[in-house]
């Protein structure tokens, strides 16, 4: 099991599973109030207190970030400038870090050195909504996710699209509707524990959205993820969190205050994928690299790699 956290955004928990948990290529999701599709009914039940309250905290969050010139949308310009050297190292900290370790059945805040871990098989990501979610929300939602999705695809080269028969999961729901999740999560991530269910179902505040990816047992190829995203949250802030957990969820799992222009950055700086993001992303999925590589392995493919993709630049 591994930990990857961002300050107040995003959280990523990567799971060493054995390969008997990885063998049935899809799952049954349990029923319940979760619709894959936008709900035929316009009905939205009332939200609860905690879930009000969570919305008018998270639309005050929002707000102060974006007053402090934060959540940039730009992907990054002539103020964010970075060469093929730095593109290398910020590479091999997000993608062969871990930011958390597990210590006793919890986890503790201490970097180590990890491996290189990416998807072998296809990604199919199963979109799924709280009943609280209007209609309206939905159709916006499952619009960007495809959109979103379609760009990871091209700039990977990996097949990466939304699925009726998903490996990977994202549930956009409320307050009370991720405490029922429970079911849901054993059924997409068997084997997992009761403490890293209660992480979801009992997610702190703190954490804006999270995600769960599981690797086969002797490999470093992932084979299930589960993600969650808050559905209090105010328009930027959702997206943000769509484009961090899917992109950590694909492998670049770490965090590092060097990497800028970056998402995967706790400074809260970029909302979403910037250019250097999208370049680390095309050196994960590169073929001349391979799931389970260590820092000392990879690092000159990486190298060689970064000063193509910029031109040599030093």
């Amino acid at each position: 099991m591994h930990l990857v956290t961002r300050r107040l955004r995003g959280l990523a928990l990567f799971l060493a599973a054995g390969s008997s948990l990885l063998g049935c290529s899809t799952l049954p999701i349990p029923p319940g109030v979760f619709a894959s599709a936008p709900a035929p009914v316009a009905h939205v039940p009332a939200p609860s207190a905690a879930s009000a309250a969570s919305q008018i905290y998270f639309a005050q969050v929002q707000q102060q970030l974006l007053s402090q010139g934060l959540l940039r949308t730009d992907a990054g310009g002539a103020d964010t400038p970075f060469t093929d050297r730095m593109l290398a190292d910020n590479f091999i900290r997000i993608a062969l870090y871990d930011e958390y370790s597990r210590e006793g059945g919890a986890f503790v805040q201490r970097e180590t050195t990890s491996q290189l871990r990416r998807w072998a098989e296809p990604v199919r990501v199963g979109l799924y909504f709280g009943a609280s979610v209007p209609a309206e929300r939905q159709a916006t939602d499952r619009a960007r996710v495809a959109s979103y999705l379609a760009r990871l695809s091209q700039l990977s080269g990996h097949p990466i699209a939304l699925s009726d028969t998903p490996n990977f999961w994202l549930y956009i729901v409320n307050e009370d509707e991720r405490a029922a999740l429970a079911p849901q999560i054993r059924a997409a991530l068997p084997g997992v524990s009761a403490a890293d269910i209660k992480g979801i179902t009992e997610m702190p505040r703190s954490t804006y959205c999270l995600v769960y990816a599981m690797t086969e047992r002797g490999s470093a190829a992932y084979g299930r993820a589960f993600a969650v995203v808050r559905a209090e949250h105010p328009d930027l802030l959702r997206l943000s969190c769509i484009h961090e957990e899917v992109a950590q969820g694909l492998g670049l799992a770490n965090d590092s205050p060097r990497a800028r222009p970056s998402i995967f950055n706790d400074d809260e700086e970029f909302a979403l994928l910037t250019v250097q993001d999208e370049l680390m992303l095309r050196i994960l999925y590169d073929p001349t690299l391979r799931p389970g590589m260590t820092e000392a392995e990879a690092r000159p493919i990486v190298q060689t790699l970064a000063s193509r993709f910029l031109g040599g630049e030093s």
